[in-house]
C-alpha cells in the first residue's frame, strides 16, 4: 500500500461550526491527521509527500472565479471593519445564476453553501495541498500501484465546482477521478462517507464519462438535505451515471454491506478500470456525528467487498472525526484490502 500526505494540511484550523442554530467547536480539526498518520505507522506505511502539479488539474474541476475567491477572500474580508476572524457567510443567493457581487460579503454567500466551511488565512494552502495529495495518489495508481491512500485534510466531497460546504473547499475525490480520466483511464467513484457526496455528484451530474455512486445516511432529515436522494440519476449525457443509495439513520454493518453490494454491481456494469474511493470513516457507530452504526470490524468487511472488484484503487480520505477509534477504523479498512 502506498500513501501520500503533505504537512501543510495541518495549518487549516477552523474554530466555528453552526449546527441547528447553535455555535459549536468545529469538528474538522488538525488532530484528525495525527490519528490517521498513527494508523498508517502501525501498518508500516510511510506516506510520501506529493509533488506540486500546480493549479491546472484543480482548475479542470473548479472554476477560475472560485479558485480566485478561495485565494483572496480572507484578506479582503479582514479589511471590513468589525469582520470576524474567519470568513463565514450571512447571505446566500436564491439561485446559482444570480448576478455576481463585487463585495466580499456577497461573494462569500455565493461561494460558501453553509456555515461549516469557515475560511481563515491558512485555508487555501491546506486545501491546495490536500488536492495535491489526492493527485499524488492518483499518479501512483496511474503508474502501476494497485492501491494508494491519500490522507486528505480538509476533506472535499461537499465542494462543488464553485461552492464550498460541509468542511470542504476543493473536491479531492473529483480532482483525482478527473486526473485518472485524463490519464487514459475509465474511473468510477464510490463514496462511503456518512454524508452524501453532493459536490462530487454535482461536478459529474451532466457527464457520462465518470460514474458516481454514494452510500450515505438518508438526507430527507440529514445533511446535506437537498441532494443524495434515490431519484437523482444524472442529467443529459450523465443520465444513469449517478446512483444514490440512501440508508436509514442507525444502519449497521449488515445494512451498509447490502447497499454496498448494489453499488458494486452498478460499478461493475460501468466497466471501469480504476476506482476512486471517497473514504469516510464517519459512518462509524461512535463517530461524533452518530448517523450510522458501522463497527470497526465492519470497515474491514467493506474493504473486502470493494477489493473483490479487482480494480486499482485511489483512496481519498473524506470524513471521520475525532474519537478514540478513528485510527483503528482506518487500520481495519486497510487490513481488509487485498495484499500487494
Amino acid at each position: 500500500m502506498k500513501a501520500v500526505y503533505h504537512p501543510a494540511q495541518r495549518a487549516h484550523d477552523p474554530k466555528h461550526f453552526l449546527s441547528s442554530g447553535a455555535p459549536q467547536p468545529n469538528p474538522e480539526q488538525p488532530a484528525r491527521v495525527d490519528a490517521l498518520l498513527g494508523a498508517l505507522e502501525r501498518r508500516g506505511i510511510a506516506p510520501a509527500a506529493p509533488a506540486d502539479r500546480g493549479l491546472g488539474p484543480i482548475a479542470r474541476v473548479h472554476t477560475a472565479e472560485y479558485l480566485r475567491f478561495l485565494q483572496t477572500i480572507h484578506a479582503r474580508w479582514r479589511r471590513i471593519e468589525g469582520a470576524s476572524e474567519e470568513v463565514i457567510p450571512n447571505i446566500h443567493p436564491d439561485r446559482r445564476s444570480a448576478s455576481y457581487p463585487l463585495s466580499a460579503v456577497g461573494q462569500a454567500g455565493y461561494h460558501q453553501a453553509d456555515t461549516a466551511c469557515p475560511i481563515s488565512a491558512e485555508t487555501w494552502g491546506s486545501a491546495y495541498w490536500s488536492a495535491q495529495t489526492a493527485l499524488g495518489a492518483a499518479d501512483l495508481v496511474l503508474g502501476g500501484a494497485r492501491a494508494a491512500y491519500a490522507l486528505c485534510r480538509p476533506p472535499g466531497h461537499h465542494a462543488f465546482a464553485d461552492l464550498a460546504g460541509g468542511f470542504c473547499f476543493l473536491n479531492n475525490t473529483a480532482i483525482a477521478a478527473d486526473h485518472c480520466l485524463r490519464g487514459g483511464r475509465r474511473p468510477a467513484i464510490l463514496d462511503v462517507d456518512l454524508h452524501h457526496g453532493n459536490g462530487t455528484q454535482g461536478i459529474f451530474y451532466a457527464r457520462g464519462d465518470v460514474l458516481t455512486v454514494s452510500i450515505h445516511a438518508d438526507p430527507a432529515r440529514y445533511y446535506p438535505f437537498f441532494w443524495g436522494h434515490a431519484q437523482e440519476r444524472g442529467e443529459g449525457p450523465g443520465l444513469g451515471a449517478n446512483l444514490n443509495l440512501p440508508i436509514p439513520r442507525g444502519t449497521a454493518d449488515a445494512g451498509f454491506l447490502d447497499a454496498l453490494e448494489r453499488g458494486l454491481e452498478r460499478i461493475a456494469a460501468f466497466g471501469p478500470d480504476v476506482l476512486v474511493l471517497a473514504l469516510g470513516l464517519d459512518a462509524f457507530e461512535g463517530d461524533p456525528f452518530g448517523g450510522l452504526a458501522v463497527t470497526t470490524p465492519g470497515f474491514a468487511r467493506i474493504a473486502e467487498a470493494i477489493g473483490r472488484l479487482g480494480l486499482p484503487l485511489v483512496i481519498v480520505q473524506e470524513g471521520g472525526y475525532l474519537c478514540a477509534e478513528l485510527g483503528a477504523n482506518l487500520e481495519s479498512f486497510l487490513s481488509g484490502l487485498p495484499a500487494g
